[in-house]
Parts: structure tokens; C-alpha cells; sequence
């Protein structure tokens, strides 16, 4: 089975005279970051492909999780916050591509968990992300066709630690 992980970016500043797409992570979202990368590591979801927004925040959350090797594909459409943008950007990937990892923006990386699944979190905050198991090859990545293995928050991660 192939594990799909959606991940909202971590907290960014408000970044008053900044075009948001430019607004970098606050320096709490580059220690949520951190946070998330290790306890990814640590389960052994280790992305072979990384499919991010072009947005710094995006940018700065994925290299605040220290992943080494694997390919990196940044992509705009992501940035244009469209849940079927991002459904058909999965269902490209190929199938030799066992853990898939996708950083992007709500309100459409929520939908997306939630249209794969039929069982999203109810909130989805920055740094939320969610491990979706998806049976056959990522074409095979409709709506209704991933089960929900797992989400996090940061704010679990600091119940726990």
C-alpha cells in the first residue's frame, strides 16, 4: 500500500508589505517543522517524492524537515489552493513512488485529505498533516478510495512530548 502524506505548512508571519506568497515561517513554525520532520522519520515515512508549493513558507517548512534524498518537485499549481489541482498532481506520480509526501495550503490540502478519505480531522491547522494509505498505484487515487491512517498536529505533538 502507498502512503500519502498531506501536510499544511507551518505557521508563517503575518508578513505586513510582504505578497503572500513571499511570507516566510514564523519561528514557531520552523520548530513545529522540525518536530513533524522527526516524528516522520521516526515512523519510517520517509518521502521518495515531495511535491511543494512555490510559496517561502512552503519552501521553509520542507527544508525545517530535513529530509535527505529523494526528488523534490516544486509546483505552482499548488499555490493556487485547487483540492482537484492537487488530487490529479497525486494521481500523476508514479507508482514506483512508495511514500509520497505533498506540502500546500488550506483550505484545499484539508479537502483533499477529506475527499480521499471521508474521514478528516475536523481542523486542520498549520503543520497538520495526515498519513493516507492508498491501495494499488496513485492513479488509482480517487475520492473515497484512501483510508486515513493517521493525523497530527503540532498541538498533539506537545501533549505528547
Amino acid at each position: 500500500m502507498a502512503s500519502l502524506i498531506v501536510l499544511r505548512h507551518a505557521k508563517a508571519i503575518a508578513g505586513l508589505g510582504l505578497a503572500d506568497i513571499e511570507r516566510p515561517l514564523a519561528d514557531r513554525g520552523r520548530r513545529d517543522a522540525a518536530v513533524a520532520g522527526e516524528w516522520l522519520r521516526d515512523a519510517g515515512l520517509v518521502p521518495e517524492l515531495v511535491l511543494c508549493s512555490t510559496s517561502v513558507r512552503t519552501r521553509e517548512t520542507l527544508e525545517q524537515l530535513a529530509f535527505t534524498g529523494g526528488e523534490v518537485r516544486f509546483e505552482d499549481s499548488i499555490y493556487d489552493n485547487d483540492p482537484e489541482t492537487l488530487l490529479a498532481l497525486v494521481r500523476e506520480s508514479g507508482d514506483e513512488v512508495g511514500t509520497l509526501l505533498l506540502i500546500g495550503h488550506n483550505p484545499s490540502v484539508h479537502q483533499l485529505v477529506h475527499d480521499l478519505t471521508g474521514n478528516a480531522p475536523e481542523s486542520f491547522p498549520t503543520c497538520a498533516l495526515a498519513v493516507i494509505g492508498i491501495e494499488g498505484g496513485w492513479a488509482e487515487a480517487w475520492p473515497g478510495t484512501g483510508e486515513l491512517s493517521t493525523s497530527r498536529t503540532p498541538k498533539d505533538a506537545k501533549a505528547q512530548g
